[in-house]
């Protein structure tokens, strides 16, 4: 595909993520244990006129983590804006990025874990007491200018919240653990996601994406579009079960969200390791993928749904993972 066909569909892909986005508390389904203290601390902070506290966000990617921040954003009537934590490389770019924020702005930072430990400690004097503090040449002549910063509420997302130091995790007012959704929740996403894409689509071919999406609202839509894509290339008015197989045939996803790396970690640990255990290092190397790559995004769903286990000496497959390998050759 040329180059500007490959970036148009991205850009519409991008439009139609903007678009499934839930744009209110009603339509945000699941994680009710963050909605109800959510709930308590914007509450109280329009009651008293201020900012909210500084949140965290912490889990798998694609649970929906940017969508609560632009709620927030939307709740305390505030303007949003968007950082992440790669992009801030000097303490002029954190600087730049604080010194433009205006009264009651929410700073949202994706990716904090990759915060540098120098970016995170120009922020601690920004969270506590709204200041920025400026170091002015070098050496003895040197000088530091202090600037005040109106209130803002800073809202952090990341996957490895172990990574972020203890000093900047204290800074912040609460700190929220989203968790993996339930079936049910992904398929009545599922659903609100088709009606919005004009998409016919039954109950059978809705279980079927719900149990491949990793419990994860994102992976769901995106298996929803591609669901798409097949009915409309094979002129098929309404997706059914058989169009949601094939498209998860044609993608090589198992019916349990298995993708080929995934099935290729597993058996790596069957195959090389004798089932384990295994340290990450030795398994990254045996699959040629990195580590942090293994522990972010393959570990978490394989030990959510009981395929390996991690234990003081390493990974190890589990029954489940054997007989998942001896039956998937079936289904893909």
């Amino acid at each position: 595909m040329p180059k500007k066909s490959i970036a148009k569909t991205n850009k519409d892909d991008q439009v139609i993520d903007s678009m499934l986005r839930p744009s209110s508390w009603q339509d945000y389904i699941g994680q009710e244990h963050i909605k109800k203290g959510l709930r308590v601390i914007l509450a109280a902070a329009k009651k008293r006129n201020e900012s909210s506290d500084h949140l965290l966000f912490y889990g798998q990617a694609g649970l929906g983590k940017t969508t609560l921040a632009n709620l927030i954003a939307k709740e305390m009537n505030a303007n949003l804006k968007i950082a992440s934590g790669p992009t801030l490389e000097k303490v002029g770019d954190i600087v730049a990025t604080l010194s433009n924020l205006e009264n009651g702005d929410i700073l949202f930072i994706d990716e904090a874990h990759r915060l540098n430990r120098v970016i995170e400690e120009a922020l601690y004097p920004a969270m506590e007491s709204r200041k920025i503090h400026i170091i002015i040449g070098k050496g003895p002549a040197s000088r530091t200018i202090c600037l005040d910063l109106p209130p803002f509420t800073l809202i952090a997302a990341t996957t490895r919240p172990n990574l972020l130091s203890s000093p900047l995790r204290s800074r912040f007012g609460a700190a929220f653990r989203l968790d993996y959704y339930e079936v049910k929740d992904i398929e009545i996403i599922i659903k609100r996601s088709a009606e919005i894409l004009g998409i016919g689509i039954d109950l059978g071919a809705v279980s079927i994406i719900a149990n491949a999406s990793r419990f994860t609202p994102r992976i769901a839509n995106r298996l929803l579009k591609r669901s798409r894509d097949f009915a409309e290339v094979n002129n098929i008015n309404m997706i059914d079960s058989e169009t949601a197989y094939k498209t998860l045939n044609l993608l090589e996803i198992d019916k349990i969200g298995l993708e080929i790396a995934d099935r290729q970690l597993l058996e790596a640990i069957i195959k090389k390791f004798n089932g384990g255990p295994v340290g990450a290092s030795n398994l990254a190397a045996a699959i040629g993928e990195d580590k942090e790559i293994i522990e972010e995004v393959f570990e978490p769903y394989l030990i959510r749904i009981g395929m390996i286990q991690r234990t003081s000496s390493g990974r190890v497959a589990t029954e489940k993972a054997y007989k998942h390998l001896r039956n998937v050759k079936h289904e893909v």
